[in-house]
């Protein structure tokens, strides 16, 4: 990284580089399809919310168009936690799933923790089974959250393959980015820094950072006085706001503040977002692999068991 900045950052295009996973994904599908290897993800939907009809068929479709085989489940708002665990138990143990994901949130009346915790982490494509959560941490290769994911693919088509050495901050703390994304940036070589709503002056820790990490879930927090010059800035932040022309998309950071100082940064919408769903597809390839792999191991157990 440089420490010239130019007038305006440049944007990082998300859906340029989701682009090129989805290609990726849909090449390896090809390949395994060739081995008569059919990668399959199951969707889990309960309850009416309009924004989760909208990402589950945006999910849907993505699949489609790499070829991995999708399943679709719909259950109603009034369906019990029983059902739905029920439905997981089911396609835990369905061989021909590769990966489970159930949009989120769930009704009020049901314990997302426990439907999470009842997927087989084998098959857990969010990465949010305590099991993935715990490998993650521990280096292990296991199935990782998509959208931190996506940011360091993300970082390292911005900044190059090599991190080793830059100060990362994280701003916030979140179980679903903000804590896996700092794991992440560690196992990449980073020194890192997580920001939280009890740091005391979190403008200037940021402003030590090369990689800025904004997932705190408040509107165009950020803004250029929180920035070193030259830094990359990923914002993860989706929130809708009130405007003149009616309602519109920004992120955590203030984008037209932030990008006379940043390097490059990620827009709000097209930067971060395009990235989960190629991650999601590229996780669901990633449990077939493990799957294969588990399967082959107990295969050969069994097979030394035999012989003894």
């Amino acid at each position: 990284m440089t420490s010239s900045t130019p007038a305006f950052a440049r944007d990082i295009d998300g859906k340029a580089i989701s682009a090129k996973v989805l290609d990726e994904v849909r090449e390896e599908v090809l390949a395994l399809a060739g081995q008569q290897i059919y990668p399959a993800l199951a969707v889990l939907l309960v309850g009416d919310d309009p924004a989760s009809h909208v990402y589950v068929r945006n999910k849907l479709l993505r699949a489609k168009e790499v070829g991995i085989r999708s399943l679709e489940y719909r259950l109603p708002e009034t369906a019990s936690q029983a059902q739905v665990l029920e439905l997981i138990a089911q396609l835990n143990a369905d061989p021909a799933v590769n990966g489970i994901l159930v949009q989120l949130p769930l009704p009020a009346s049901i314990n997302e923790q426990a439907v999470i915790h009842a997927i087989d982490p084998i098959k857990d494509v969010d990465g949010f089974h305590r099991e993935n959560v715990g490998g993650l941490v521990q280096g292990f290769e296991v199935l990782t959250p998509c959208t931190p994911s996506g940011c360091m693919r993300l970082l390292r088509e911005t900044c190059g393959d090599d991190l080793s050495g830059l100060h990362a901050v994280v701003i916030g703390r979140s179980n679903i980015v903000g804590k896996p994304m700092a794991t992440l940036l560690l196992q990449a070589n980073c020194s890192v820094s997580v920001v939280h709503s009890r740091s005391v002056d979190a403008p200037a820790l940021c402003r030590l950072a090369d990689i800025v990490v904004a997932a705190v879930g408040r509107p165009e927090l950020i803004d250029a006085s929180w920035l070193k010059p030259g830094a990359v800035v990923i914002d993860v932040g989706i929130n809708r706001i009130a405007s003149e022309s009616g309602n519109r998309l920004v992120g955590d950071v203030n984008y037209a503040s932030a990008r006379t100082v940043a390097r490059a940064i990620t827009p709000v919408p097209g930067g971060v977002g395009p990235m989960t769903i190629a991650y999601l597809l590229k996780n669901t390839l990633i449990a077939s692999q493990l799957q294969r792999t588990a399967l082959a191991r107990g295969q050969q157990s069994v097979d030394d068991l035999a012989l003894n």
